[in-house]
């Protein structure tokens, strides 16, 4: 009898399997490429005490416009850069802003790809029948910059933490932590540095947003990669290494942004912690099954002559109900159990066989609600692997079910408090430098973007300050999630150019309370005229490889808790 039907699978990204096909783009709102709207320039602007005649950005891929898993043209054409500078203008903004231009419309989905089998996979759009993203047929690898290097305006860098604007080894091919989209715009790649070219523009004011993959690259590994974790001493020596730089080789002044609550972000909030539905006749022979796995937790934890608990005991015991159940995860913060067995196994008190079988549960349990940091998380990649088997001639070796779902998939209690504990270190050591270089020049040089306080877009989509999820913009109510009334792109990571236009409205708003400026800001009707998700029209690999038999229409489009 099948434990668990193939409906359990929301499969949120389609399988590696290319197909030609032609169709024809479908988007839910007019993603016209042309469409810059002018601002509105009988608002009674003022620079205040800011020179706006220079403008750059520096960041990582929030910045540079990168959504949808790629950085492709309409991405890049509705970068958070464009937007800013198209209402500073009115303030003297330069009437040009360079971007190193992708010249690619589906661009190269790294996340996707496989270079070396020759599959080279785009941008991520929305297939309805998985229901999630699926990634484009047809990718291109980013090619070298064509244009001026010299007169660029923005400076974001996918995929970089806040040391690697320092560094002439992020443009070196080889070096640790090389990155071939700054080495495809450095002006003199393995010697140059992000740094040294945001300085050589001598920029008149610039914004700054980096740190967040100081956090987040952790955080998508599910804890388990502390080398992308940048320790709190290493991150306040390159972060006030970065800002004192600029304000000591040029005489702007600047927005810096801080990170904001990223696991808020839908990666890790489109896959509930229950993400197991059942029956009662499936719940009950699950129980059934995993009875002798639980009559082991309670033996133990009932011998004195072992270190395990009986709290240790009702943590570790697994149980199922009909309706939503918890996902079974493997937890490497729980006490190994392999000695224990050894043990057992030594003294004749298990044999060989029944060691073997609970071997896969010595750091399992399943998912939980903490009190005090609510459901413990999946990320959006566990939709591929609960419910799929582990062992593919055992019926019976579900992931997430029966056999444990690998750590690098979730986040516990544990994980999230280290994770918002070193953001919230992060983000007041930006609060702090800020602050010391406003109170060395005795003006305000610097604007500090609070992500994280009230009134904020991010704080009221997420309803951090106890709100209703969702931010009304004019007549309709935005989500933060990628569907079509959502702020995230297809990637569950960065905003769409909808989400984009939010925190350009917040820069400005940072920027006139600092500097006393008044700036226009993008209206309504401008924001929701923006691209919104597009969907799939045979363009993606979901597509090719055919749709799911069993989908589920119902559910078209994951949201938030």
């Amino acid at each position: 009898m099948k434990i668990i039907s193939k409906s359990l699978i929301a499969l949120l990204f389609a399988a590696l399997v290319l197909f030609g096909c032609d169709g024809a783009e479908d988007s839910l709102v007019n993603s016209r490429l042309n469409d810059n709207p002018v601002p509105d320039f009988s608002f009674d602007a003022n620079p205040g005490t800011a020179d706006f005649s220079k403008t750059v950005n520096i960041g990582n891929s929030l910045t540079a416009g990168f959504m949808d898993g790629a950085l492709y043209d309409l991405g890049q054409q509705n970068s958070i850069g464009v937007m800013l500078n198209r209402q500073l203008q009115s303030v003297g903004a330069q009437q040009q802003f360079n971007q190193p231009d992708i010249n690619s419309a589906n661009g190269f989905n790294a996340s996707a790809s496989n270079p070396g089998a020759g599959v080279i996979l785009g941008r991520f759009k929305l297939d309805p029948t998985i229901p999630g993203p699926s990634p484009l047929v047809q990718g291109e690898l980013p090619g070298e910059f064509q244009g001026d290097r010299a007169a660029i305006h923005n400076f974001g860098v996918p995929g970089i933490q806040v040391g690697q604007l320092l560094t002439p080894a992020t443009g070196t091919p080889g070096a640790p932590g090389f990155n071939p989209f700054y080495a495809r715009f450095a002006s003199n790649p393995g010697t140059s540095t992000i740094l040294g070219d945001v300085i050589a523009a001598q920029p008149t004011f610039f914004t700054l947003w980096i740190g967040n993959n100081d956090v987040l690259g952790y955080a998508l590994s599910g804890a388990t990669n502390p080398g992308v974790f940048t320790s709190v001493a290493d991150f306040q020596e390159r972060f006030g290494a970065t800002v004192n730089t600029l304000m000591a080789n040029t005489q702007a002044k600047g927005l810096v942004a801080d990170i904001p609550s990223i696991l808020a972000i839908p990666l890790f909030r489109a896959v509930p912690y229950n993400a197991v539905p059942l029956d009662q006749a499936t719940a009950d022979q699950l129980n059934a099954a995993f009875a002798a796995l639980n009559g082991f937790y309670a033996a133990i934890a009932a011998n004195p002559l072992v270190p395990f608990t009986e709290a240790d005991r009702v943590q570790r015991s697994v149980s199922f109900q009909a309706g939503a159940n918890p996902v079974l995860v493997h937890d490497p913060g729980l006490e190994d159990l392999t000695p224990i067995l050894d043990l057992l196994q030594s003294i004749g008190q298990i044999s060989a066989a029944e060691r073997a079988a609970l071997q896969p549960y010595v750091q399992a349990r399943q998912l939980t609600v903490n009190s005090q940091t609510g459901p413990e998380l999946l990320l959006l990649s566990a939709a591929t692997q609960i419910g799929t088997l582990a062992d593919p001639s055992n019926p019976l070796s579900q992931i997430g079910i029966v056999v444990p779902l690998p750590a690098q998939f979730h986040l516990t209690a544990a994980d999230i408090v280290e994770i918002e504990t070193r953001r919230q270190t992060f983000n007041g050591i930006m609060q702090q430098t800020v602050n010391a270089v406003n109170q060395a020049a005795g003006e305000t040089r610097l604007a500090f973007y609070n992500t994280n306080a009230a009134g904020s877009s991010f704080t009221n989509l997420w309803g951090l300050d106890g709100s209703q999820v969702g931010i009304n913009i004019g007549p309709q109510r935005l989500m933060p999630d990628f569907s079509p009334a959502g702020v995230f792109s297809t990637d569950g990571v960065h905003p769409n150019s909808r989400g984009n236009a939010l925190v350009v409205n917040d820069m400005i708003r940072t920027i006139e309370q600092a500097f006393g400026a008044s700036i226009p800001r993008l209206s309504a009707s401008e924001i929701l005229g923006l691209p919104s998700v597009q969907l799939c029209a045979g363009d993606c690999v979901s597509d090719a490889a055919g749709r799911p038999a069993d989908y589920n229409p119902a559910k078209l489009f994951i949201t938030l808790d």
